[in-house]
């Protein structure tokens, strides 16, 4: 089942994504017109993102590698899902999820054309999940709630390129991050 998140509404009632496609963003409304919500409903990001965080995104916002973006599925157009935007290639974006289990991404449907790619995501926002009964509790939980989703994105593993299993090219990475 592919990834899917929900647009919260824009002006006049159409999905933000629209208005910002049709460049009614600059003429009215100013800057905070291009801002948005959108829920995630899949497993495909996990650990980063959990079913039923919301995303505070920006439409139009100009895309770098390590990015969280929204974007329309090259082969559904109505159905938006969110990917990292990994690198840059011929016609488009190379998108993966961080969940290496779920294969609804560039391996499947191959590089993204920029005008497919809505939104980038700044924030992510976790409701409470289940009764937050003590103080310490709520306390963890507002801290962990609010994360931003923006800045460099360290290598790990298989997507740094290095073998499974290489310990020993895993000690070199993380000398030359720690050294950074």
């Amino acid at each position: 089942m592919p990834e899917r998140t929900r647009e919260h509404g824009g002006a006049e009632g159409r999905p933000r994504s629209e208005s910002a496609e049709h460049g009614t963003h600059g003429e009215r409304g100013g800057p905070l017109k291009r801002i948005g919500l959108a829920e995630v409903y899949n497993p495909s990001m996990e650990p980063t993102l959990l079913p039923g965080d919301q995303l505070v995104v920006k439409y139009g916002a100009t895309v770098h590698p390590g990015d969280i973006v929204v974007l329309r599925h090259p082969f559904q157009h109505d159905l938006l899902i969110v990917k990292r935007a990994v690198e840059r290639r011929t016609g488009g974006w190379w998108v993966r999820g961080d969940n290496p289990h779920v294969r609804n991404d560039s391996r499947e449907f191959g590089t993204v054309p920029d005008e497919l790619v809505v939104a980038r995501a700044w924030l992510r926002l976790r409701p409470p999940r289940g009764i937050q009964r003590s103080l310490s509790s709520v306390a963890r939980w507002s801290v962990a709630a609010v994360r931003p989703l923006i800045g460099p994105v360290r290598p790990r593993g298989e997507a740094a390129g290095l073998p499974p299993g290489s310990s020993a090219s895993l000690s070199r990475v993380s000398k030359r991050l720690r050294a950074r």
